[in-house]
């Protein structure tokens, strides 16, 4: 079996002073996450390291550098699924976590859950040992500047979301040497948001789903918009209907901007090692690697190629 890895940076209108950052931390994260597979690692170690690395760059709506809620705090979303099990754990609102996509983790291997949310998450961190960060630590000087800019203005989450200013969220997927897929989605969420606002990053067949019988998805876009059409899930009923990889991701994205008006993007790859980076909003930073050949785009129908070394 190759192995393969492909993660996106989120999709939305990514400003010109942050689009080489972007495009620069995705193709880390990549090459990060393939390592993993490289040495024999798992499709779940590979998403998680991958995700770390992006929640760890502050260039990316996701542990460090989230975006702020309405109330001025950071509340943390993601999730990480195993294809194999369909095991999977989730954590929403949570505050003082730099790498939510580990607690997740947490979650699915070391309780009888799925998801755990604000309050209980953070408990649930405390007891087993997780390392807390005060939360100021994970907030930008340009994210609190931007955040006193707007909070003045009444807007809707898609207006936020349409305008420059909107911020999204990090992912991977990966398929391993032994055929098992997984994904991993994490998030701050949308600037502005209502306390306790959670979008589709955490949730299960929303922000991100894995099944070894069809594949693994992992969403950005406009969160309600891919709640109500169960993005990832969408995705892979389109694979398990014959469609090829790309294709299913592609008609899934036209459902929703059809269907609910929402713009989004999304990564998924198959057992067999296919797979795809597909967006409609202006922008969304991904990279991919396979057979040592690593792929990255930004604009739309962009595919840079990148030989790695051996």
């Amino acid at each position: 079996m190759k192995a393969v890895i492909v993660v996106h940076g989120g999709a939305w209108a990514i400003p010109d002073e942050i689009s080489k950052a972007s495009v620069d931390g995705v193709k880390a994260a990549a090459c990060e996450g393939f390592s993993v597979l490289k040495r024999g690692g798992s499709a779940l170690d590979a998403v998680e390291a991958a995700v770390r690395a992006m929640e760890d760059n502050a260039v990316f709506d996701a542990g460090h550098g989230a975006v702020l809620n309405s109330d001025g705090e950071v509340e943390l979303d993601a999730i990480i699924m195993d294809g194999g099990t369909l095991a999977s754990g989730a954590v929403s609102s949570v505050k003082n976590i730099a790498n939510p996509v580990s607690l997740a983790r947490a979650v699915m291997e070391k309780t009888d859950h799925i998801m755990l949310t604000g309050r209980g998450a953070n408990l649930f961190a405390e007891r087993i040992g997780m390392v807390t960060v005060p939360t100021d630590t994970l907030v930008t000087e340009y994210e609190r500047k931007e955040w006193e800019k707007h909070k003045k203005y009444v807007t809707g989450v898609m207006e936020l979301f349409n305008s420059q200013w909107g911020h999204d969220t990090v992912g991977a997927v990966a398929v391993d040497c032994s055929g098992n897929v997984a994904c991993a989605t994490s998030t701050g969420g949308i600037r502005n948001k209502m306390v306790g606002r959670v979008g589709d990053s955490p949730i299960i067949g929303s922000g991100g789903y894995a099944d070894n019988l069809s594949g693994a998805v992992s969403c950005t876009g406009h969160g309600e918009s891919i709640l109500k059409v169960t993005l990832a899930r969408l995705v892979l009923s389109h694979v398990e209907q014959g469609k090829e990889v790309a294709d299913a991701v592609d008609l899934s994205l036209r459902y929703m901007g059809d269907r609910v008006h929402g713009a989004g993007g999304a990564i998924a790859v198959s057992p067999s090692g296919e797979w795809a980076a597909k967006f409609t909003t202006e922008r969304m930073a991904w990279a991919a690697v396979e057979h040592e050949v690593l792929w990255y785009g930004l604009d739309p129908n962009e595919k840079f190629k990148e030989q790695l070394s051996q």
